[in-house]
């Protein structure tokens, strides 16, 4: 149009330079329709509805000797209006669409978190007062410190050192234990602490582990000399565990042992992507506001004064993981991301009697736990030294006699979930897991055993038969028989993987059984009546020498030979010689 404006003043221009005729005449009204016309359709919402001033714009144009585009210039403007339009609107839906995700992301991170009551509160200052030993080994002293303690000094060293902390948590058990409910306690092993650091130089790590070391040496019982105490020799005798990630995730973990008792894990996070394997285990209590509540005073925690102190769910939903808690239900997502599946602790929580809290797709997460169990430890020798390690860590004290049953539901849960092995393979793994739960159970009966034969000599010694110390003139020896002293019941279990049957005894050693062909001696000759007692005679003393030889554990006693019967001959006296055959390949002597 503007085009077209300045066109039709220099046509004017022109008219008043050149004298007027009729032609002149002409030229200008039809100019004049023409700019009507299209000031009337420039209003339009198409921009192609041109009428009658589309060809008296391309006559005119010609007639002048312009170069004006009719429609191209005049549609060109409305189109792109109308891209700008749209493009507007596609801005305004990309907005709205990025609030509506904040939004619901601001109300995934408040489900994340909850606040403690006071209860919680209470039970997690019990367990950061709580004294843990720390077992030194060798000539070195147990360290008795509290996690309070160890987290402040830890952090303060840091510091001091230039390592920023951003904060501090509790994990795991011990976490799960203070937010459990008074009538579901959680027992746990662990005592799990992560510091939130920038792990982005690799100094930063040896730094960490100085500043744990050193708090270390500060924690030494009065009188013991630390002039001598080098870092290289704390970690020998202290430090259990250490771990150092930088592919992926970047993160470190120092493990202080004690034996058997609650490990006290240090875990300094850069970024880890998992950090949880099941909704009850996925709890993270922030103890900043803690700590500084024990910095500011000295009033004791109450009812009507304690500090505000939050919990996190990394699982995504706090609720909804407390209430699994609270109903011992199991529940994770991509399994396939944990570290051995999660498969050892989806079947300690089942042996505890916890439920799937999704039974349809329970079966579908069994055989993703065994892909990535089978892909983290491949061999066999791996899977004992993994499975040794975890019973030894995870089954103390009271929760020592489930180790059975553990290893039985892991039998049934390799045995039906497993697609990934060989058929070999599978049978190997089954039959590890087997021999660790036979080795498990002997092991428990023998214990029982060995603890029932204590009990009843306490109960003898403290209850003396006074007829023993004073024995009447005139009683009879049969009148009152003693009782008979207490035998430990005898265990065995048959292990038929090769020839022979190997026996395993509750007295603690394997042996094999040598049964004598039926050949091995000669038939004994028909004998008078006369001789037939010395010949049973014989025939039993010879049983009772083979039984000297390999004693099976709970083969009877022969019985007596009969008094009137005579001796017996000197040949029957020797012990019977067994016909041994030649070994087999696997070093076994096979039995006939």
């Amino acid at each position: 149009m503007e085009a077209l404006k300045i066109r039709l003043s220099s046509a004017d221009d022109t008219t008043l330079s050149t004298p007027t005729t009729p032609a002149t005449v002409e030229i200008e009204s039809s100019l004049s329709k023409l700019v009507l016309d299209t000031d009337a359709n420039s209003d339009s919402d198409s921009g192609y509805d041109l009428g009658d001033g589309e060809e008296d714009a391309s006559l005119i144009s010609t007639s002048l000797g312009g170069s004006l585009s009719s429609r191209s210039s005049v549609t060109g403007g409305s189109t792109e209006s109308l891209h700008l339009a749209v493009q507007q609107q596609q801005q305004l839906l990309q907005q709205q669409q990025h609030q509506q995700q904040q939004k619901e992301l601001l109300e995934q991170q408040q489900k994340r978190y909850a606040v403690l009551s006071y209860e919680q509160v209470a039970q997690l200052h019990d367990v950061m007062n709580e004294t843990v030993l720390v077992h030194g080994r060798g000539n070195f002293p147990t360290l008795e410190l509290r996690l309070r303690d160890l987290v402040t000094l830890v952090r303060t060293k840091l510091e001091a050192d230039g390592v920023v902390v951003r904060d501090m948590r509790l994990n795991g058990g011990a976490a799960s234990h203070v937010l459990a409910q008074e009538n579901a306690t959680q027992a746990y092993n662990d005592l799990d602490l992560i510091f939130g650091v920038d792990l982005s130089s690799g100094r930063t790590y040896d730094r960490i582990k100085t500043a744990v070391l050193d708090s270390l040496l500060d924690f030494l019982p009065a009188g013991v000399s630390r002039t001598r105490m080098l870092s290289c020799s704390l970690k020998e005798a202290y430090v259990s565990k250490m771990v150092k990630v930088t592919e992926g995730d970047r993160w470190s973990l120092i493990s202080l042992g004690n034996h058997r008792g609650k490990n006290v894990e240090l875990k300094f996070v850069h970024t880890m992507r998992r950090q949880f394997e099941f909704s009850v285990d996925s709890f993270q209590i922030i103890l900043d506001s803690l700590l500084l509540f024990y910095d500011c005073t000295d009033m004791p925690i109450g009812e009507n004064f304690y500090p505000t102190v939050v919990g996190e769910s990394v699982y995504g939903d706090f609720r909804q993981a407390h209430l699994h808690l609270h109903r011992k239900m199991i529940a994770t997502r991509n399994p396939e991301e944990i570290r051995g599946g999660g498969l050892l602790k989806y079947c300690n929580l089942l042996v505890k009697e916890y439920q799937p809290a999704n039974p349809d797709e329970i079966k579908t997460f069994e055989r993703y736990m065994c892909s990535r169990f089978f892909i983290d430890f491949p061999d066999v020798g791996q899977q004992r030294n993994k499975l040794e390690n975890y019973l030894w860590n995870h089954f103390v004290g009271a929760d020592e006699v489930l180790k059975y049953d553990f290893l039985m539901i892991l039998y049934n849960v390799v045995d039906e979930s497993t697609v990934c092995l060989m058929g070999h393979e599978r049978r190997q793994t089954l039959s590890l897991i087997d021999e660790l739960a036979c080795q498990v159970y002997y092991a428990e009966q023998h214990a029982q055993a060995l603890a029932a034969a204590q009990a009843a000599a306490a109960v003898a010694h403290s209850h003396p038969h006074h007829s023993h110390c004073h024995p009447h003139p005139h009683a009879s020896h049969s009148s009152a028989p003693s009782p008979s002293p207490f035998h430990a019941p005898v265990y065995e279990v048959r292990i038929s993987g090769c020839q022979p049957t190997v026996i395993y005894s509750s007295s603690g050693y394997f042996y094999a059984p040598v049964h004598p062909p039926q050949t091995s001696l000669p038939p004994p000759p028909p004998a008078s009546p006369s001789l037939s007692s010395s010949s049973s005679s014989a025939s039993a003393s010879a049983s009772a020498s083979s039984s000297t030889a390999a004693p099976p554990p709970s083969s009877p006693s022969p019985p007596p030979a009969s008094s009137s019967s005579s001796s017996a001959p000197e040949t029957a006296l020797l012990p019977a010689g067994y016909a041994v055959s030649p070994p087999c390949a696997c070093g076994w002597v096979p039995c006939s």
